[in-house]
């Protein structure tokens, strides 16, 4: 089991079955974005793999990020999916991370590849437990359909639940209607949803336990 309520203090994310693939919603600048990378860090802290899926950052600021923010990083315990489209490269970075570059954010069946080979050498190093985060579905939403979105979410929480790893995705839920959004959920175990209110950040937990959580503060 995982316990993800160091990033998010949630009792619905202190025991999180393997191969489990959460949602992270919540408008623009609401921190969903730094919540998914802190979740991985604080996996990465325990020796944990894990797998950055990017489709704004460029893969070396990533490994740089994840440098800076886990000091005894081995580097074989990450992996990057860069899929901006602006940068070609081999697998490995000079350190020995694992960074795969795709055309696009559009291009699904190479961000699954690179998914796939990713969880793959992370194995083979020995990262049995492990997490990913891709960032952001939003994006990739902007070059393709819904339906085709939410059956590479199907995809990857079969592969997360294979490999034993956890996922987390984030969603801008300002950029989408309300059906597109609710499409996409389906595809997940669980929801963490941000909103701002009254000038505070708030989020609240659904999917894991048999009722939603409270809003509280963040």
């Amino acid at each position: 089991m995982y316990d993800l309520s160091t990033a998010l203090e949630f009792d619905a994310l202190s025991s999180v079955r393997p191969g489990t693939s959460l949602l992270v919603a919540g408008p623009a600048m609401s921190g969903k974005e730094a919540l998914a990378l802190d979740v991985l860090k604080e996996g990465a802290r325990d020796g944990e793999g894990a797998v950055v899926v990017t489709t704004n950052d460029q893969a070396s600021a990533v490994v740089d990020e994840f440098r800076t923010d886990v000091p005894d990083l081995d580097d074989s315990q990450l992996g990057v999916v860069d899929c901006r489209g602006d940068s070609g490269g081999s697998d490995v970075d000079r350190s020995g991370a694992y960074v795969h570059h795709v055309s696009s954010p559009g291009d699904l069946t190479g961000i699954g590849i690179g998914i796939t080979k990713a969880l793959e050498g992370l194995h083979k190093s020995g990262r049995d437990d492990g997490r990913l985060a891709l960032v952001s579905l939003s994006t990739m939403l902007t070059y393709t359909d819904k339906k085709t979105v939410f059956k590479l979410c199907h995809i990857l929480s079969s592969r997360l639940d294979s490999a034993g790893y956890v996922g987390v995705f984030t969603i801008d839920s300002g950029a989408h209607d309300d059906q597109t959004l609710q499409v996409i959920k389906q595809a997940f175990d669980g929801l963490v949803e941000f909103r701002e209110q009254n000038g505070a950040r708030q989020a609240r937990m659904m999917g894991l336990s048999s009722q939603a959580s409270d809003w509280k503060e963040v």
